[in-house]
């Protein structure tokens, strides 16, 4: 098995799409997360390639934000669309990384990744509120390279 196969069980991928769903339950804000073994690029722009890779630059509020974890390098990246970086102030993800990265020092890469996107939808509702005329832009199943 590949080190992205065993970085999370079945269970634990259907808890960060389950975490996806109640994220953007409440914001028009689109959230996927991507898991691959390692980059052979810098982390930041392989994070901007997978993000325009997987249309997530598409959305009509340009409000698409990307999870991207690198499991052999150990790095990881939370990337916003244009929208949100307009939108909100800086420094804007940094307590979703801290909430992510302290999980991750101990080892709790599914606990991290939930409680990262669940503190990402919070921050985005406050920005980018779910409408009743809001759809799902975005598919929310974990995507792997």
């Amino acid at each position: 098995m590949s080190k992205v196969e065993e970085f999370l069980t079945t269970d634990e991928e259907q808890e960060i799409v389950d975490a996806i769903l109640t994220a953007e339950r409440h914001t028009s804000g689109e959230i996927r997360v991507h898991i691959e073994a390692t980059a052979k690029i810098d982390h930041f722009s392989r994070a901007q390639q997978v993000f325009h890779f997987l249309k997530m630059d598409n959305t009509k509020d340009e409000n698409g934000v990307l999870l991207y974890v690198a499991v052999k390098d150990k790095k990881f990246v939370i990337y916003g669309d244009k929208g949100i970086d307009k939108a909100v102030p800086r420094g804007f993800w940094e307590t979703t990384k801290e909430v992510i990265a302290s999980n991750f020092k101990k080892g709790q890469f599914k606990q991290g990744i939930v409680e990262g996107i669940l503190k990402a939808g919070k921050e985005l509702e406050k920005h980018f509120p779910w409408h009743h005329t809001d759809t799902n832009e975005l598919n929310d199943a974990i995507s792997k390279g």
